[in-house]
C-alpha cells in the first residue's frame, strides 16, 4: 500500500474543451407526488429502499434523498452536470468559467491516479457509479470508454433526471440510473470492472459495509476509484479529534446530512481488511481549494441567490454553512481524499 503525499505532483492533462452544453433543467424541480408515473415509481423506491433500515438510517437516507431533490435543479442549472468538486493547479486563481473544465479534470486525474488502461481489452466495459447524481460521471465513463454504466442514488429526482439527460445525448443504450442504497447494492458480485464514487462516501453510516459492498460488486481484477471528504489523520498520542473541530464538523453534518467523518487512514485500513490490493491513497485537498470560493460567488450572483431562495430550506441551510467547509480545509481538519485499489484475480 502507498500513501502518495499532496506535494507530489499530478500529471497535467490536455487542455479540455468546455463539455457540451446540456438541456436546461427547472430551476426547481418537481416533487415525486406531482409528477409523472416515472418520477412516483422512483419515490417509491426511495421508500422501499429505507423501510428496513434503523430509524437513524432510515432518518438520515430519507433527508440526504430530500436534500438532493431540492438541490439538484439548482446545482444543474449554474454549474452543469458534475456534482463534485474541480480539480486546479495548486495556488490558482481560476476564473469561473474554468471550474466545469476543472470537473472533468477531476474524473481524468482520478482514472490516472487509478492507472486505468484506456487499451482495447483493457478499458473498462461494465462500470458502476455510486451515488451518482444526476449522472455525469456515468455518462462522461460511457463516452471514453464505450462502456455500460449503471448509477444509483437515493434521490429520485436525480435518478429520473441523470436517465433524461442521457436519452437526450443518445446514451439511453449506455447507462442506466436507479433508487439504490450503497450499503446494499442491487447487483450480483463481480459485475463491474470499474467501480466508482465520487463524493458519496462521506454520507454512508457505516464505512466498513460501504467499503464491503464497492469490494462485492467488483469483479476479479477490477478498480475501485473511491472520492470522498474525510477527516486529518490522528497523531500517535491522539484518541479523537479536538472538541472544537468535532463542533465544526457537527454543523457541517447537520446541515449536509453526513453521518461520521472518517480519516483517510481509517478507508485505507478497511481496504486493507477485505485483502484489496494495490491499495493508494492521496490527499487533494490544495487541488480542490478554489472550489467552495467559487461555490459561495455563484450563489451570491442575482441568478443563483433567487434560484436559492426557490428551492427549499434543505438547500439554503446548505448554503449557509458553505463557508464552514473553507474554514475546516484551511485548519487542515477536512481532506479530500482519494482512494483507489483492485480486486484480486
Amino acid at each position: 500500500m502507498a500513501i502518495i503525499p499532496a506535494s507530489c505532483k499530478c500529471h497535467l492533462l490536455p487542455l479540455l474543451q468546455p463539455p457540451q452544453r446540456l438541456p436546461s433543467p427547472p430551476h426547481v424541480w418537481p416533487r415525486p407526488a406531482v409528477t409523472a408515473p416515472t418520477s412516483r415509481r422512483f419515490a417509491r423506491l426511495t421508500a422501499a429502499a429505507i423501510s428496513t433500515m434503523s430509524p437513524e438510517d432510515a432518518s438520515l437516507k430519507k433527508g440526504i434523498a430530500e436534500l438532493y431533490d431540492q438541490s439538484s435543479g439548482l446545482w444543474e442549472d449554474i454549474w452543469g452536470d458534475h456534482m463534485h468538486h474541480g480539480f486546479y493547479e495548486p495556488d490558482s486563481a481560476a476564473s469561473d468559467a474554468d471550474h466545469r473544465i476543472a470537473q472533468i479534470r477531476m474524473i481524468e486525474e482520478s482514472l490516472r491516479f487509478a492507472g486505468v488502461s484506456e487499451e482495447g481489452e483493457k478499458r473498462p466495459k461494465r462500470v458502476v457509479d455510486v451515488g451518482c447524481g444526476i449522472g455525469g460521471s456515468s455518462r462522461y465513463l460511457a463516452k471514453k470508454y464505450g462502456a455500460s454504466c449503471q448509477g444509483i442514488t437515493l434521490s429520485p429526482l436525480q435518478a429520473q433526471r441523470a436517465q433524461t439527460l442521457a436519452a437526450s445525448q443518445g446514451l439511453a443504450d449506455k447507462v442506466s440510473f436507479q433508487v439504490a442504497d450503497a450499503l446494499d447494492q442491487p447487483f450480483p458480485d463481480g459485475q463491474f470492472d470499474l467501480v466508482w464514487s465520487m463524493e458519496s462516501g462521506e454520507h454512508m453510516p457505516d464505512k466498513k459495509k460501504f467499503v464491503s459492498e464497492l469490494a462485492r460488486v467488483a469483479a476479479p481484477g477490477g478498480t475501485i476509484i473511491l472520492v470522498t471528504w474525510c477527516h486529518r489523520d490522528l497523531s500517535p498520542s491522539e484518541e479523537s479529534l479536538k472538541p472544537e473541530e468535532k463542533a465544526l464538523l457537527d454543523k457541517i453534518c447537520s446541515a449536509y446530512y453526513l453521518p461520521d467523518w472518517c480519516s483517510t487512514t481509517d478507508y485505507v485500513k478497511l481496504l486493507e481488511s477485505l485483502s484489496l490490493q494495490d491499495i493508494k491513497a492521496a490527499d487533494w485537498s490544495e487541488y480542490v481549494a478554489p472550489f467552495w470560493p467559487a461555490v459561495i460567488r455563484s450563489a451570491l450572483t442575482f441568478k443563483g441567490f433567487i434560484s436559492l431562495l426557490r428551492s427549499g430550506w434543505k438547500t439554503i441551510r446548505g448554503a449557509l454553512v458553505m463557508p464552514l467547509m473553507i474554514r475546516g480545509y484551511k485548519m487542515g481538519l477536512i481532506k479530500f481524499a482519494i482512494i483507489t485499489c483492485r480486486k484480486p484475480e
